[in-house]
């Protein structure tokens, strides 16, 4: 018994030293979510009419009121949103509009595809729609190996069918849930320094 004791506060004593790194995994939330949010919000911006026509459609897209305002926002909050995760400053707010636009995005536009982004029908997230979609892939495959380049056109990865599935979607959201409850980050964020000169964060912190 006094064996696993001794082990047990030699883990703890593992740990404490372990927390002076717990500003880690924000920083690296942080710098994977800031090029994903910041490349959806660049290409809104740069097809913007299309953008918010989409988001207007009641037919084949959102049918969402005032579409201009709509797209403008989500807009906005991708790019401003992932120029702040990397620096890290108003991190825990900015990831709550950022959420706000993964959800949507879920429910809106994933949810009826099931989980899978790429259609797999090896998968037991499979659903009908991926398993249907295998049919269509062999297809393919025999139209590019008949009539294509199909070792140059497979030379850089596999051929194959999107699904549009919620997978990257709830990653997404997720990963911003994380950074809603654990903030920018000790020593990795702007967020940290505001506070803690500000008098917010015991010094020892």
């Amino acid at each position: 018994m006094s064996f696993l004791v001794e082990q047990y506060r030699h883990i703890q004593a593992v740990g404490q030293r372990l927390q002076y790194l717990d500003g880690l995994p924000p920083l690296l939330l942080r710098l994977y979510l800031a090029p994903i949010m910041m490349q959806a919000g660049w290409n809104k911006l740069s097809h913007f009419s299309d953008t918010a026509a989409w988001f207007g459609n009641p037919d084949w897209g959102l049918g969402l009121p005032f579409p201009e305002l709509m797209a403008a926002l989500a807009t906005g909050t991708e790019l401003i949103g992932g120029a702040l995760l990397v620096v890290g400053l108003a991190t825990r707010w900015v990831s709550i509009p950022l959420l706000f636009t993964m959800l949507v995005a879920a429910l809106s536009v994933h949810w009826e595809n099931g989980w899978l982004a790429i259609a797999d029908g090896s998968s037991w997230l499979a659903n009908d729609r991926v398993l249907e979609a295998g049919e269509r892939l062999s297809r393919a495959k025999d139209i590019l190996q008949e009539y294509g380049n199909y070792d140059w056109l497979t030379g850089r990865g596999s051929v194959v069918i999107l699904n549009n599935g919620i997978e990257f979607a709830a990653t997404y959201a997720l990963m911003l849930l994380v950074l809603i409850a654990s903030g920018g980050g000790r020593y990795t964020s702007i967020d940290y320094w505001i506070a803690r000169f500000a008098g917010v964060l015991p010094a020892k912190r």
